[in-house]
């Protein structure tokens, strides 16, 4: 299989380099079909301890921001087309909030939000917008996101994905659109008790991420 591949370097967190991204594509391919909004990065840590700029607006930055301003830009032309389809890779963490991911889950819930309206706003154009929601996936995510707490919390080995799936279920969603997808399907189960139950997701998750490690930071202290 070959194919024309154009690599444009880009900061999602600086307009001008989304705006080049996209004039560079133009110029190339003189049209835009789909359009994945796959950028993204964490920083996990209890939400005092993380920094107001390179930990908190960072992420909003390049998490929510980036993904506006692109979709933005290419909207005029899948307008002009009457024909496109928008996929935006969220995380079960912009379904199910867990402690230390306050802002990560702030910018995915943010995604949610903004995709579903625009989900509404452009279906008259023959536009498809379309949000998948991996659970664990086996990639670079955690040796970046600058975790600095301990936790005994994890997900079951069959409960993870790679790159490699969430890729496949990214072309299946081109092929055949759906509103939103929760990958591995099992996650489902938990977005469902977090929207009937959600005192017992409460429980579950302090137990799992918060109290051993309050309580051993309080002993250091």
């Amino acid at each position: 299989m070959g194919g024309d591949v154009l690599v444009v370097q880009t900061d999602m967190s600086k307009f001008g380099d989304i705006q080049n991204l996209v004039a560079q594509t133009l110029e190339r391919f003189g049209c835009v079909d789909v359009l994945v909004n796959n950028a993204g990065f964490g920083r996990l840590d209890w939400l005092e301890k993380l920094d107001p700029m390179t930990d908190i607006q960072a992420q909003i930055d390049v998490n929510v921001m980036g993904v506006i301003h692109t979709t933005r830009q290419v909207l005029p032309v899948m307008i002009a087309q009457r024909s496109g389809s928008i996929i935006s890779v969220c995380s079960i963490a912009g379904l199910v909030g867990t402690p230390t991911y306050s802002i990560y889950a702030a910018s995915k819930h943010a995604v949610h939000g903004f995709s579903e309206a625009l989900r509404r706003e452009v279906k008259p154009w023959g536009i498809d917008v379309s949000l998948i929601y991996p659970g664990g996936v086996l990639t670079e995510f955690t040796q970046r996101a600058g975790i600095k707490r301990k936790t005994n919390a994890s997900t079951p080995a069959f409960m993870v994905l790679t790159a490699e799936q969430v890729g496949k279920a990214i072309v299946n969603l081109v092929r055949r659109p759906r509103r939103m997808w929760v990958i591995p399907w099992l996650w489902a189960f938990t977005v469902w008790l977090n929207r009937l139950f959600p005192a017992l997701v409460d429980v579950m998750t302090i137990d799992r991420f918060t109290i051993p490690e309050r309580t051993d930071e309080l002993q250091v202290k």
